[in-house]
């Protein structure tokens, strides 16, 4: 046994989360390799071949660098927890007028909660992950803040993870950025990883169509939300839609519609099967309300007004604002306005580096 602990380490066969074990390794850490079929894509009828960490390539690899440095390795199926946590959700949130975040959800359900089940049964003290991010722990609480790479940081989709989960998380790519963990691959060997393409889609949806996996996943889904109006913010009515789930919030290409000038989804209305068209300057909204919240830095905040850089989506900069929260969800007033605030999308709130907390957007609001 290592005095250091016993870890397991998610590992999708990529280079991130296996550089993660192979550090921890070299750390002195017992480690644990656990790889999670999540998904069967075949089953959802999709075109493309199935890739990502369902793949059974990617789950050799990750078992490859486990014989390599000697360490134990386990597949885990975990598609009914999955399916419940992630993938139910995902097909209500679309129903619901709304925009689902299925990474978040597989983060704070799966790659914690589930796992950490997991690593009970195998008695790991610890979890690891190959997330770019944080965790310390400072006056009472375990923080999550940016990992060093900015462009690679992953802190926006860990707000969800709970004070006793992050309490046994091992983040180890944290202080590092993605050349730099090339690398310490290419040092080591693993120059297969090195070269491995990545993914940026969502898992589950490999050939990049949501609009196709709910069809097929929702029976009798197109003739129930087919024929829909297409409005302008007077009610105007202007053309017919193929079904409210099947648009976002600030979406401009695939309306097949021309009014003469560019107009985007600034609303959905799924109670009508309506979906309401605008000009970009409609899109821009001065405050949210968010809700289902789950603080890090702070236990609560209660009867406070704070600063914090607001981001309302994964690749957002960020746009400074005031949040209080108030019982349980969190008013946000934004100081210059942000365009295409998405119902159903995650806001996370930060603190110079810290993530303050985060929660679902529940709504959003113009200023009279």
């Amino acid at each position: 046994m290592s005095k250091k602990g016993r870890v397991l380490v998610a590992m999708s066969g990529g280079i991130d989360s296996s550089i993660a074990a192979v550090m921890l390794h070299e750390q002195g850490y017992e480690v644990v390799g656990i790889t999670m079929k999540t998904w069967s894509y075949a089953n959802s009828g999709g075109k493309k071949k199935e890739t990502g960490c369902c793949s059974l390539d990617s789950i050799n690899d990750a078992r490859n660098v486990a014989v390599e440095l000697g360490f134990p390795h386990i597949v885990v199926d975990i598609r009914e927890e999955f399916g419940r946590h992630v993938i139910d959700h995902f097909k209500t949130e679309y129903l619901a007028g709304r925009t689902p975040n299925p990474c978040v959800l597989c983060n704070t359900h799966i790659k914690w909660d589930a796992l950490l089940e997991r690593a009970n049964k195998l008695n790991c003290d610890y979890l690891a992950t190959g997330h770019y991010a944080h965790v310390r722990h400072e006056a009472g609480r375990y923080v999550i803040s940016k990992g060093v790479d900015l462009k690679k940081d992953q802190s926006y989709a860990l707000w969800g993870v709970s004070q006793e989960s992050l309490s046994r998380t091992l983040l180890p790519l944290g202080g590092l950025t993605k050349s730099a963990i090339r690398e310490f691959a290419t040092a080591r060997g693993f120059t297969d990883l090195v070269h491995k393409s990545e993914s940026y889609e969502i898992c589950f949806i490999p050939d990049n169509d949501y609009r196709g996996f709910l069809k097929r996943q929702v029976p009798g889904l197109e003739e129930r939300v087919q024929g829909g109006d297409f409005v302008l913010e007077d009610g105007t009515v202007v053309g017919n839609h193929q079904g409210y789930p099947f648009y976002t919030i600030g979406q401009r290409k695939g309306l097949q519609i021309a009014l003469g000038y560019p107009v985007y989804v600034i609303e959905i209305d799924q109670l009508n099967n309506r979906v309401v068209l605008g000009t970009f300057d409609a899109l821009r909204r001065d405050g949210m309300y968010v809700h289902k919240l789950n603080l890090s830095k702070y236990e609560n905040l209660a009867g406070r007004k704070i600063d914090a850089l607001t981001k309302v989506r994964y690749n957002d900069q960020g746009t400074p604002a005031v949040i209080e929260q108030i019982e349980d969800q969190m008013l946000v007033f934004f100081g210059s306005g942000v365009h295409a605030v998405t119902p159903g999308q995650a806001a996370v709130f930060y603190e110079g580096s810290d993530v303050i907390g985060g929660g679902w957007i529940l709504s959003a609001f113009k200023n009279k």
